[in-house]
């Protein structure tokens, strides 16, 4: 996986800034509980909901325990439908491959279909080095980038941006980028969407090479979905000449059978409806049909690596519904710019660190960005046990379990924090294994009480200023338990 996003720090120092923005903080309050209150009446219509959920985790737990198999019967199905497959152990490899497959064909721009692997691997940029520009079509995707923007958001990349903003951008940006925005443009969401419509449109009709991601590949066929909700997916992957699509490899389904059940749930989770607008399939290329030229890159960056752990490749079943940030209490007040990384909320604090490894201190970080409520798992349609992950990743970090790739290679590094935790640790299990010495503590404790600070000193203080620290009783208990009963155990508790 790529590097975090630009000059981005441990999750705690921009999440402190980013609670601070009233605007931010009313932007995603409002767009957050609008999108949870529709998927649950969604949801709420489907009586088996259960059983799909359940269905959709063994499917991709399967899917996952053999997905050497799988992988190999999806490559032989896509070059026999006439496409061509190409395998990429990290985001730089993806990246000269794309970047070689494009200056094959002599343009010099594409345009893109919303995809979080490219996101992931920092496509746009390899590309703009080498002269190549890339549109994003995709409404959202656009505000971002003509933002000079990072997308905080799964479903929803500009969910920090209300219509004022949007409209500025537009006024501002249009004309760098192609036709400008129409005068006297206002932030209706009407006029907005069509000066975005009018933009993009001359964009799709000139284009010769569009790049794309896949929400599902499907094994027995070699066919690759995309569902969205715009249209403008469906015109890049139609109109161009040439099409490449960069897809991780944990995307693919045994078969057309098992895709029923995520047309069901995916739309219901991500968009809250029934249905989505625009599901676009296709196998390899057609004579006069479609692209001429398919290309399909195969992923990894981390994805083996994740696999390899038993408890976190669970994360891996993720079908990018968002859901989960939409619930989160810590994601709607700090935002997804906070992660520094494409998979922001509570699934990018699993899926992150176990892609990226854990040396640096954001992914260090991320595991421990959750208060561990649990309404993730309660929303998520394939049943990740998010709080799990997250409880698992700070064990392995806290101990040492430092991750990072040197290579090919999985290296675990000794951890650089918690040393003051390891410390009070190795002071208790001291006492505890001494009774005199813990006995001699109690007391001295409880008779010092009224000395005691009420914040934690040091590196304690922050954690002390959101919460009370417990209060020493006058007398401890053992001491009480002979004054009372004398010592004698056959008394039971005192009435």
């Amino acid at each position: 996986m790529s590097g975090t996003f630009v000059g981005m720090p441990a999750f705690p120092v921009a999440a402190h800034d980013a609670v601070r923005n009233e605007t931010l903080r009313g932007n995603l309050r409002h767009a957050t509980h609008t999108i949870r209150a529709k998927r649950a009446k969604a949801v709420a219509e489907v009586s088996d909901w259960a059983e799909l959920r359940e269905a959709g985790k063994r499917i991709k737990d399967h899917t996952l325990f053999h997905l050497d198999r799988y992988l190999v019967q999806l490559e032989e199905a896509v070059t026999a439908a006439g496409g061509t497959v190409h395998w990429a152990a990290d985001a730089d490899e993806a990246n000269r491959i794309v970047v070689q497959l494009v200056k094959e064909t002599g343009e010099s721009e594409v345009v893109k279909v919303k995809s979080m692997a490219t996101q992931e691997i920092g496509l746009n940029e390899a590309l703009e080095e080498e002269g190549i520009r890339a549109y994003e079509t995709d409404l959202a995707e656009l505000i971002v980038q003509l933002g000079k923007d990072r997308p905080s958001h799964i479903l929803v990349p500009a969910i920090h941006r209300n219509r004022g903003e949007i409209r500025e951008i537009f006024t501002r940006e249009m004309s760098e980028w192609g036709r400008p925005a129409p005068e006297g443009l206002t932030d209706t969401p009407a006029e907005l969407a069509e000066a975005a419509r009018l933009h993009l449109r001359e964009k799709f009709l000139r284009a010769k090479v569009g790049v794309s991601g896949a929400n599902f590949m499907i094994a027995e066929t070699g066919t690759l979905v995309v569902v969205e909700s715009e249209g403008n997916g469906r015109m890049c992957l139609t109109l161009p000449e040439t099409l490449i699509s960069v897809v991780g490899i944990e995307k693919i389904l045994p078969t057309w059978r098992d895709l029923e059940v995520f047309l069901q749930t995916l739309p219901r989770s991500s968009t809250a409806e029934r249905m989505n607008p625009y599901t676009s399939m296709w196998t390899g290329t057609t004579d006069e049909d479609g692209p001429q030229n398919f290309h399909l890159v195969l992923l990894d960056n981390g994805r083996t690596d994740t696999l390899a752990d038993e408890v976190g490749r669970q994360a891996l079943r993720c079908i990018r519904c968002s859901a989960c940030l939409n619930v989160c209490p810590v994601y709607e007040r700090a935002g997804g710019h906070a992660y520094g990384s494409v998979y922001p909320g509570p699934i990018g604090a699993i899926l992150s660190p176990q892609l990226r490894g854990t040396a640096s201190e954001i992914d260090a970080s991320l595991p421990y960005a959750s208060s561990l409520c649990g309404a993730c798992y309660e929303v998520c349609p394939v049943a990740i046990d998010i709080p799990e992950v997250l409880v698992h990743l700070r064990e392995r970090i806290v101990e040492g379990g430092q991750v990072t790739r040197e290579g090919n290679k999985v290296i675990l590094k000794p951890a650089k924090g918690h040393a003051a935790e390891r410390a009070a640790m190795r002071a208790a299990r001291w006492a505890f294994g001494r009774p005199g010495a813990l006995r001699t503590g109690q007391r001295l404790a409880s008779r010092t009480r009224r000395f005691h600070p009420r914040t934690l000193p040091g590196p304690g203080r922050a954690w002390s200023e959101s919460r009370d620290l417990p209060t020493l009783p006058a007398e401890p208990f053992r001491d009480w338990w002979q004054r009372t009963q004398g010592g004698n155990t056959d008394k039971g508790a005192a009435k």
